[in-house]
C-alpha cells in the first residue's frame, strides 16, 4: 500500500488541520461518530506524539490544532486517525469510497499570538455556520473545557491560553474575536485552510 504524500511539518511545529466529506457530504451522522472519531485522536495522539490544543467536530467537516512533538511526520497521525475512522464509518453505515474530500488541509501556525485567534476561529465553527446560538450549547468542540464547563483531558490547553482564566478566553473569544475575525488579513489568512 502506497503511503499518502508527505506533508511538511517538523517537531515543535504548530498546525491547524482540516477536512471535510466527500461532496461535502457529513462525516458525523449520530454522537456515537462524534465520540468514536475524538476517541482515535486520542488513541493515535499517544502514538504519534501530538498534542491537541483544541478541535471542533462539524458535520461535515473537522479542525483541530496540534502541536507535532517528535520527528513523527504530522502527515502519519493524520493518515492513521482518518482511515481507522473512515473504515470504521464505512462498515457502520454499509458504505464504501471515500468518506473524506482529499488530503487533509494543513497549515503552519508560526506565531504564539495567532495560537489563540486560531483557537477562537476554531470555536466559534458552531455559531458561523448557524448551528447554534450561544456556544455554550455546542459539545463537539473543546471550548466547553476552555471556559470550564467541562474538564475535557484531550487539550493542551495552556499552550494556547498562556495563564489567561476560562472567564478572559470566553470574553476574547466570544465578544473580542468577533470582531477581528473581520479583519481582512485573518480573515485571508483563514480562508487558504477552511474546508
Amino acid at each position: 500500500m502506497n503511503e499518502p504524500i508527505q506533508r511538511v511539518s517538523y517537531q515543535g511545529g504548530h498546525y491547524h488541520i482540516c477536512n471535510r466529506g466527500n461532496r461535502k457530504q457529513d462525516i458525523f451522522l449520530e454522537e456515537e461518530d462524534y465520540l468514536s472519531y475524538l476517541k482515535k485522536v486520542r488513541e493515535y495522539k499517544e502514538k504519534y506524539k501530538i498534542s491537541v490544543l483544541c478541535y471542533c467536530l462539524m458535520p461535515n467537516h473537522f479542525h483541530l490544532l496540534v502541536k507535532q512533538n517528535s520527528d513523527i511526520p504530522l502527515y502519519k497521525f493524520m493518515h492513521a486517525l482518518n482511515t481507522s475512522y473512515s473504515m470504521n464509518f464505512n462498515r457502520k453505515y454499509n458504505k464504501v469510497g471515500h468518506l473524506f474530500q482529499g488530503k487533509h488541509k494543513l497549515k503552519e501556525v508560526d506565531k504564539d499570538e495567532y495560537l489563540l485567534q486560531l483557537s477562537s476561529y476554531i470555536h466559534l465553527n458552531p455559531t458561523k455556520d448557524g448551528l447554534i446560538k450561544k456556544l455554550e450549547e455546542y459539545q463537539w468542540s473543546s471550548y466547553l473545557d476552555y471556559i470550564g464547563l467541562r474538564e475535557g483531558t484531550l487539550c493542551d490547553k495552556e499552550l494556547v491560553l498562556f495563564g489567561r482564566s476560562p472567564e478572559e478566553y470566553k470574553k476574547i473569544t466570544e465578544e473580542e474575536m468577533k470582531d477581528k475575525l473581520l479583519m481582512k488579513d485573518l480573515i485571508l489568512e483563514i480562508n487558504e485552510i477552511k474546508p
